[in-house]
């Protein structure tokens, strides 16, 4: 009997609450709650406008390069030599000094930061894994323009050492992309130990089960699963690895030079930017104008990239339960 009546009671108080001319379950109003989520609305508001409004300056800045007679999207994307101050636009060797450096510093920093990830997640002791991470997080802390100045002054000598001095220039994309690597080393190692550590425990288990050793586990059955968060780690560090500024600027040369030899001088895209900011360029010049044109073609390189790291991670996403 009590618990009949009991159960009567909350049935009765149940249906009273929920008539809507008495009371109901509405939220209750609490202003400061309604504060905090209009700034944050607005917080994101505000990045999107500002997304769009660089945008909209890159476009219109470029714009007037592009719509300078002297100027032909067929030599642009496809000419050997740029110096727009004497007529030639083809911006092909600032690419590709961009892409070598890149590229080298990816051959560098995706392998250590994916075993410096894998040793992290899987073999590292609270304790071990207590001193690297905070020795990971002072790299990602160094300014950028340090790392340019390493690679002048240590980085550049030993390259010389190693493979010949006169082969090895002072400048040089070789150096600049090494140090470009070890710049996104700590990207990739804290974004790539995330992926691998979202991995169910229950798979490493199961691969214990059935007899895998421990290295089996991770390269057969982590690896692989963790697939969508590496890659696109692998991709958001490349992007980063093509913006960077300062180390380049440094270290890889100030003249455009079409090569694909790591160890001669050649300037990449973001380090024309910086020479031509830098220096005494007229206003609504041609040469001042070409740095928003640049500044376009990057940020479609990088929001390219970036779109591709969401498509990969949509495509081989796993879900567990």
């Amino acid at each position: 009997m009590p618990m009949t009546s009991s159960f009567v009671f909350l049935m009765r108080y149940s249906k009273r609450m929920m008539d809507p001319h008495k009371n109901s379950f509405r939220r209750k109003v609490r202003p400061h709650e309604r504060f905090i989520e209009i700034m944050l609305f607005f917080c994101a508001l505000l990045s999107i406008i500002i997304t769009v409004g660089i945008v909209v300056i890159l476009v219109k800045e470029s714009w007037l390069f592009f719509k300078n007679p002297q100027v032909t999207l067929k030599e642009f994307f496809t000419s050997k030599k740029w110096q727009p101050m004497i007529g030639d636009f083809g911006f092909l060797p600032l690419l590709n000094a961009t892409f070598t450096t890149s590229i080298i510093a990816m051959s560098l920093g995706v392998p250590i930061g994916l075993f410096v990830a894998i040793y992290l997640s899987e073999y590292a002791s609270e304790k071990t894994r207590a001193v690297l991470k905070p020795i990971l997080e002072i790299l990602a802390g160094i300014p950028s323009i340090v790392f340019g100045y390493f690679a002048l002054t240590f980085m550049t000598p030993l390259l010389s050492g190693i493979f010949n001095a006169e082969r090895v220039e002072i400048y040089n994309t070789a150096s600049a992309g090494l140090v470009i690597g070890i710049l996104v080393l700590p990207l990739i190692a804290t974004m790539a130990e995330d992926a691998i550590g979202a991995v169910p425990k229950e798979l490493r288990l199961a691969a214990y089960a059935l007899g895998s050793t421990k290295l089996e586990t991770v390269f057969q059955i982590v690896i692989p699963a963790a697939i969508s968060g590496l890659s696109a780690t692998f991709l958001l560090a490349f992007s980063r690895a093509i913006g960077e500024t300062m180390v380049v600027a440094l270290a890889a040369g100030a003249g455009p030079n079409f090569t694909f030899n790591p160890f001669r001088s050649a300037e990449t895209i973001t380090g024309y930017i910086v020479r031509i900011s830098g220096g005494d360029v007229s206003y609504n010049s041609i040469d001042y104008n070409s740095i928003f044109a640049l500044g376009l073609v990057l940020f479609i390189i990088t929001f390219a990239l970036n779109f591709i790291s969401r498509r990969i991670s949509e495509r081989f996403r796993q879900e567990y339960e």
